[in-house]
C-alpha cells in the first residue's frame, strides 16, 4: 500500500481539528468478532500453481463462463489473489462512505477499525460516534462539500444550510448538529 493511499485514508483524523466533537474509541478483546469492514481479518495471497489448475479446471466446465483454453484460464488465475484468514498480525480499515444520488450525498457505511489477531482472538480498537451517521456524514460534507476558504464557523453555517440535520421524531424535532458540534459551533 502506497503511502498517498495510506494518508488518503487517514483523511478522517482531521475530524479532530475540526467543529466536530472528538470521536470515541471503542476497545475489544477476546475471540475473533469485528469485521473490517464485512469480514474478518484477512490478507491477500496469490493462487499457487495447483489452486490456479484447479480454478481452471472448475471455470472451463461452467458454462456461464467464456469458452477459453486450459492454459488461458490457467494464465488468468495466476494473476489473481484471495482472501485468507489471518493467523496472526494487524489488519484495519478506513472510514467507509460513499456518495449515493449526487456528490454531495454522502453515505456513512462503516466506522474506522484497527485490529491485531492472534490464532482466533483479536484485540481491536474501533473509532465510532454516539451518532453515528448524522456525524460522519456531516463531517463528509464539511470536509469535502463546503468552501475551504472561509472560517470554520462559516463552513459550519454553510453546512447547517445545505446539508440538514434536522430530523422529525416522534415528540418533536432533534438537530443532530446540537450534538455532533463543539460547544463553540453551535448557534
Amino acid at each position: 500500500m502506497s503511502l498517498k493511499y495510506t494518508l488518503q485514508s487517514l483523511r478522517w483524523v482531521k475530524v479532530l481539528w475540526s467543529p466536530f466533537k472528538p470521536f470515541k474509541i471503542g476497545f475489544y478483546a477476546g475471540k475473533l468478532s469485528i469485521g473490517t469492514p464485512y469480514f474478518y481479518p484477512r490478507k491477500w495471497v496469490k493462487y499457487t500453481d495447483e489452486e490456479a489448475k484447479i480454478a481452471a479446471i472448475k471455470t472451463m466446465g461452467d458454462t456461464k463462463f467464456v469458452k477459453k483454453s486450459m492454459d488461458e484460464w490457467y494464465n488468468e488465475y495466476k494473476k489473481y489473489s484471495k482472501a485468507v484468514p489471518i493467523k496472526v498480525g494487524f489488519d484495519w480499515c478506513s472510514l467507509g462512505w460513499k456518495t449515493k444520488w449526487t456528490d454531495t450525498d454522502f453515505r456513512h457505511e462503516w466506522n474506522p477499525v484497527f485490529t491485531f489477531v492472534f490464532f482466533g482472538y483479536q484485540i481491536a480498537l474501533t473509532i465510532y460516534s454516539p451518532h453515528r451517521s448524522h456525524y460522519w456524514e456531516a463531517w463528509l460534507y464539511y470536509e469535502y462539500a463546503t468552501d475551504k476558504t472561509k472560517s470554520k464557523r462559516e463552513r459550519i453555517e454553510q453546512c447547517r444550510k445545505e446539508h440538514n440535520q434536522t430530523w422529525t421524531v416522534s415528540g418533536g424535532e432533534i438537530d443532530y448538529y446540537e450534538y455532533i458540534l463543539k460547544p463553540k459551533y453551535l448557534k
